[in-house]
């Protein structure tokens, strides 16, 4: 009959794209794809590994069922594998021995200068001090503070990442950004600011100043250590500006003469780096609130620094 046509004529509006057509859009998706399971998991090495495992997934479900929106169905999927892995990283951590920190990234910008490519890279870091404060948090919690409130999905994807309703990762959210506020103090400190702290922090360690470090120093500050069992850290955290300053001198006495002390970005702030031959020995960073240091976190397990590189 005139006007009909073949219904095997009819183009498929949603066609299975190619796998060349997929990796270009996964590609261009991928960077965003780490930052969400990095700061899920709190781990580069591991967020890298679940996206890696996220393109076998996509690969495999575009070849059933046509995918149109790669970007929000990846996000989906990291996000959902990402939080597996959280819960199963838990159970681990309940047997580490001393305190457990979170892996930073490194990023070797010029802190001196606002270089807007460097801006960009930074400013879409997670900082050290809000991924330690979200170790306090639930998995589930976490997932959905970070998923809705850092990246911004809808509380209806967030649900099927949770497996939750709506209505229930709403109230998640809600709790885990009251406890995310309490726990990161609402002061914005610039980058100069920032950086000229971390500036007198390195020359009193070094220089074994204890009143210069006293100075800088919030009364109630808190330094943990993070040594995985196999190398000396303390196994509590230290609190408390007078035994803080004794134990950074002591730090800076045992290593500023066998090691190289540089300051980079450490998730987007200014930091110190400690590196012995060019290897990283130790990842000093500092919470800064107005112009003292509220937490001071040093990383030197092998099998966290394992896994960063600082290029020379």
């Amino acid at each position: 009959m005139k006007g009909l046509q073949n219904p095997m004529s009819i183009p498929d509006e949603t066609p299975i794209k190619t796998e060349e057509r997929l990796a270009r859009e996964f590609s261009a998706a991928r960077a965003r794809l780490i930052r969400i399971a990095y700061a899920v998991l709190g781990t580069q090495a591991e967020a890298e590994d679940v996206v890696s495992d996220c393109w076998f997934r996509l690969v495999k479900a575009n070849a059933q069922s046509p995918i149109d929106d790669v970007g929000a169905w990846t996000a989906v999927a990291v996000a959902r594998r990402a939080l597996d892995a959280l819960r199963a990283a838990q159970v681990r951590r309940e047997t580490y021995v001393g305190p457990w920190l979170p892996e930073p990234t490194l990023y070797d910008a010029d802190l001196t200068q606002d270089d807007p490519a460097d801006r960009v890279t930074l400013d879409e870091t997670v900082s050290f001090a809000l991924l330690v404060v979200m170790e306090t948090l639930s998995p589930a919690q976490r997932t959905a503070w970070v998923l809705h409130d850092l990246f911004a999905m809808p509380f209806d994807d967030v649900a099927a990442v949770v497996g939750r309703t709506p209505a229930a990762v709403r109230q998640l959210a809600a709790r885990a950004r009251k406890h995310v506020a309490a726990g990161i103090p609402r002061v914005d400190v610039d980058r100069s600011s920032h950086l000229a702290v971390v500036d007198a922090f390195n020359n009193a360690m070094t220089s074994g100043d204890i009143d210069a470090l006293l100075a800088i120093l919030d009364p109630r500050v808190v330094l943990t250590s993070d040594g995985g069992g196999q190398v000396t850290a303390a196994r509590r955290p230290v609190a408390g500006a007078g035994k803080v300053a004794r134990f950074v001198v002591g730090l800076g006495r045992k290593l500023a003469q066998e090691l190289e002390v540089r300051i980079m970005a450490i998730n987007g702030a200014p930091g110190i780096v400690m590196l012995r031959s060019g290897q990283l020995n130790a990842v000093v960073s500092l919470s800064v609130v107005e112009s003292t240091i509220s937490r001071v976190d040093i990383l030197v397990s092998p099998t966290k620094l394992g896994h960063l590189h600082v290029d020379r």
